[in-house]
């Protein structure tokens, strides 16, 4: 613990934006880094407590005052290798994680928690810059091989691990270029992605085999991984979207949310779309249906497109500004937030639920809104429409971010047999095995839709079951 009272003397410091008028203009990242002395202060906070449920609250076990007492001691080395210790990517978690780390931090208890979130980026940054990421082959080869299926977090996390282990990996991507929702799913303005190049230019250079547009299950047969590797690991994610089937559902102008974003990251990446093919905000009216990242990530393109107006839809009620006695520390803190998407523009709407889509000569106008009210019947909650609330909401462009119901069914996991859970996930054993023997499985594929740490604590976690179940043993660090 650097400063015993590191936390009665400085105050939490937000992590730092750019203007709102200027990044709304381009697709830079949005976060501005935190100056080297506020970062010492934000490091001086962390009171190194006797139980520090920080890490209870990351599924990495992120040794998280370790490395803010070596931030407020300059040591920037030392909290570089202490923080890979447990995360392959900190540049990931350090933009698109939503922190539970803070959530579950002591101070929090009754004065703003530690800014551990940026203390972690500003870190990996600085390590960055400083040159001090290299590539970390195998000292030796143990004539494995293990293909990995889908590029995302859990994928990659699990690769690096079995690579450095010795293993020959090889990753498949169904998309055509690497990185899954890293690279789709996240706007350019919340992770910029030659943050995720700079990644895999490491693993290449460690070893790792990139094929994009191998599409297992369709155009890449399963029995042709089964015949040339030892062992599987399905990291596909949850893709199944989740729809609205309400009237009007076909009209022109609704669509998913990943369909959106994907376009739009790909507009980024310099590829050219025909004109009718497009989907853009630019001069329309934009309702999103779905008050999570999902939703703010639509929201925060749809303004760097130039949309006349946005409204985005939440069916739950307004969160309140602070814990409600049922949602105590160290829980996750189901209050009201504001990110940078919102700082942007945009009035959000609160307990209301879309009865039907309204069209004119087959494209979407407007929806039909109903107030509604949580309520619980029969000892579970449901939503009880208002009578008399029904209202119209004028639309150009809607976009579905609702969420995922789960991992696609059809192509590999229907031929390759794997048993599912009553949640339709993939099911695994406590070595991460399916039920089909050297098959394995980690991330959103198996645990359902969920967070972009939980995806790397499981990629790692998973790489230790494949690792064993090739060698016996396996060295290789397990969070979970």
């Amino acid at each position: 613990m650097g400063k015993a009272t590191g936390f009665m003397e400085f105050k939490r410091a937000k992590q730092p934006y750019r203007p709102v008028a200027e990044r709304v203009r381009d697709w830079k990242q949005v976060m501005a880094p935190l100056p080297e002395d506020k970062l010492k202060e934000q490091g001086a906070r962390c009171m190194d407590c006797g139980i520090p449920f920080c890490h209870q609250g990351c599924p990495l076990g992120n040794i998280i005052p370790d490395w803010n007492d070596l931030v407020y001691r300059g040591q920037w080395h030392e909290a570089i290798d202490r923080l890979h210790a447990t995360n392959n990517f900190p540049e990931f978690t350090g933009t698109a994680c939503p922190a539970p780390c803070e959530g579950a931090c002591v101070l929090g208890i009754n004065d703003d928690p530690v800014t551990i979130k940026a203390i972690e980026l500003a870190i990996i940054d600085h390590a960055w810059n400083e040159g001090w990421i290299k590539p970390e082959p195998p000292a030796k080869e143990t004539g494995k091989k293990v293909a990995v299926v889908g590029s995302g977090p859990a994928g990659l996390a699990a690769a690096q691990q079995l690579r450095r282990a010795g293993h020959a990996v090889t990753v498949f991507e169904r998309d055509d270029r690497i990185g899954g929702l890293l690279r789709y799913g996240i706007p350019e303005f919340k992770m910029e992605k030659r943050v995720l190049d700079r990644r895999l230019q490491q693993m290449q250079a460690e070893g790792v085999v990139f094929k994009a547009n191998a599409h297992v299950g369709m155009n890449l047969p399963v029995e042709e991984l089964k015949k040339n590797f030892d062992a599987i690991l399905l990291t596909g994610g949850a893709c199944a979207p989740r729809d609205l089937k309400v009237p009007g559902r076909e009209l022109a102008g609704i669509h998913l949310a990943m369909e959106y974003l994907t376009q739009q990251n790909k507009a980024c990446e310099g590829d050219k779309l025909p004109a009718d093919k497009q989907i853009s905000a630019k001069g329309k009216r934009v309702v999103i249906i779905g008050g999570g990242d999902t939703g703010a990530d639509c929201l925060g393109t749809a303004h760097r497109q130039g949309a006349a107006s946005v409204h985005q839809l939440e069916i739950n009620p307004h969160p309140p500004a602070t814990r409600a006695e049922t949602n105590p520390w160290p829980q996750w803190p189901m209050i009201f937030r504001t990110s940078a998407a919102h700082e942007e523009g945009g009035e959000r709407l609160y307990a209301v639920s879309t009865g039907r889509f309204l069209g004119d000569n087959g494209r979407v106008k407007a929806l039909e809104l109903v107030q509604v009210e949580l309520v619980m019947e029969n000892g579970r909650p449901t939503y009880k429409e208002i009578p008399g609330s029904s209202h119209e909401l004028p639309a150009d462009l809607v976009l579905l971010a609702m969420g995922f119901t789960g991992p696609e069914r059809s192509g590999m996991l229907e031929k390759l047999g794997v048993k599912l859970t009553e949640r339709g996930n993939v099911w695994r054993d406590a070595d991460w095995m399916t039920s089909v023997k050297g098959v394995f499985t980690a991330g959103d594929m198996q645990r359902g839709q969920s967070l972009i740490v939980w995806a790397i604590a499981e990629g790692r976690s998973a790489a230790r079951g494949v690792d064993r179940f090739l060698m016996g043993a396996s060295d290789l660090p397990a969070p979970l």
